[in-house]
């Protein structure tokens, strides 16, 4: 992937906005682990950040490969069963730094990739990321997904300076993995829409290239589960490439706006809960595929409205009582949130009436429900493993109550507005 080609491109957009993106060398290939020494040329004392899965498939090769150049090799501990990235963790990077650390190399996926995109913006260093599985779609973004006070949030920090992402290393990672990052790019048909639906309704921002770019890496992915469970290595490099290319789009929108819809909402949700209530949950981007399913029966369900009515409300007292009892220890951040927002104090009945048809209009625009399942068929994902893993009341709970951990209008509003009376008070 040509960063500086991108980035020309996309420095005087049509939006009327100047989009950048820090990274300065993308690679993605066979064989190009083998650029890292060459990549930290300008760099003498690193702190290598690993666990003990990532170090034993990559990290240790990677240590090997820039040799003295390596100050401090740190393997994270789980906590207690996996590594989380929360404040404990951050405590435990943060302590093995040094005075003399002039660059942090993360060898992992998700959760490295937060912790030192965190730590390091945090401190004002730069930071690269070695790729062990293409699982999701946050290693260029410019946002860290953390875990702090219960919650899940994305605090903004900044790009890392190069993704290094080997084939050969990725093709040995747990399928499930490769999975979750093939699930993370078939919820952009969900978050795309969301994006143009709350332009529509509440005039957010909008740019056209970056919707573009991020379509353009779902289309380029959309058919090759098949090739992914074979672990084909040029179907792997063109999932990454994807994730990446997601990435980016990110960066060049200053938020996660272009990737992260109502799917990722419920994905959230689930996983926060499942911390709080030591309840299982999926990996992030399967979560997020099987949440986008959901999401598009949600689309499919108000498309059956001909006339939109006036908008649902529950009390304040039910209100709050109903999200300390989903969201316990971190209740009351999601509250704050929501009264900051004001959104629950607005009435949209006019305007849903007055663009009722607009909006149906860009609802159709995602695959339906069922072929979004024949998507996930092609890797091996059940769409009756959701609600195995998931009681119907959760997720019903999910469907309702999954908008409120974020500031961003999705179809979850619009259901909850249109359709909320109908369904929850049941």
């Amino acid at each position: 992937m040509d960063i500086l080609a991108l980035n020309k491109k996309f420095k005087n957009c049509s939006c009327g906005r100047e989009h950048t993106c820090p990274i300065d060398h993308i690679r993605i290939g066979k064989g190009v682990i083998d650029d890292t020494l060459e990549l930290c040329r300008d760099y003498n004392s690193i702190m290598l950040v690993s666990d003990s899965n990532t170090y034993r498939v990559c990290g240790s090769n990677v240590a090997s490969i820039l040799g003295k150049k390596v100050k401090v090799n740190h393997i994270l501990t789980p906590n207690p069963d996996i590594v989380v990235p929360n404040e404990e963790k951050i405590r435990e990077l943060e302590g093995v730094l040094t005075e003399d650390t002039d660059l942090i190399v993360g060898v992992g996926s998700g959760v490295i990739n937060d912790l030192c995109k965190y730590v390091s913006f945090n401190r004002n260093l730069p930071y690269y990321i070695v790729a062990t599985a293409p699982s999701m779609d946050g290693y260029a973004s410019a946002g860290a997904a953390m875990i702090l006070d219960g919650m899940k949030v994305t605090p903004g920090a900044r790009s890392p300076k190069a993704i290094i992402a080997d084939s050969r290393v990725m093709r040995d990672a747990p399928i499930d993995m490769i999975k979750s990052g093939y699930g993370d790019i078939l919820g952009k048909f969900s978050c795309l829409n969301d994006w143009k639906l709350s332009s529509l309704v509440n005039g957010e921002y909008f740019c056209e290239e970056i919707y573009n770019l991020t379509y353009d890496m779902l289309m380029s992915t959309k058919d090759i589960g098949e090739k992914l469970m074979e672990r084909n290595e040029d179907a792997l490099i063109t999932l990454m490439e994807a994730l990446v290319g997601v990435g980016v789009a990110m960066a060049y929108c200053g938020t996660s706006r272009p990737a992260s819809g109502s799917e990722h909402h419920l994905s959230h949700y689930f996983e926060i809960t499942g911390l709080l209530r030591n309840e299982p949950y999926f990996l992030h981007g399967i979560d997020v595929a099987y949440s986008a399913v959901y999401t598009q029966k949600l689309r499919e369900e108000l498309l059956e409205i001909d006339v939109p009515g006036n908008v649902y409300r529950m009390g304040k007292d039910d209100y709050e009582s109903k999200i300390k009892d989903i969201y316990t220890k971190a209740s009351d951040g999601v509250i704050a949130l929501q009264n900051k927002l004001g959104w629950y104090n607005e009435n949209k009945s006019e305007v849903y009436k007055n663009k009722w048809q607009e909006i149906k209009d860009i609802l159709l625009e995602v695959p339906t429900s069922d072929k979004l399942i024949s998507y996930l068929e092609t890797v091996n994902l059940d769409i009756s493993d959701f609600s195995d893993v998931y009681p119907e009341k959760k997720i019903r709970e999910a469907l309702f109550f999954a908008k409120d951990l974020k500031d961003r209008y999705t179809v979850l509003w619009l259901y909850f507005d249109l359709l909320g009376g109908k369904y929850y008070e049941k």
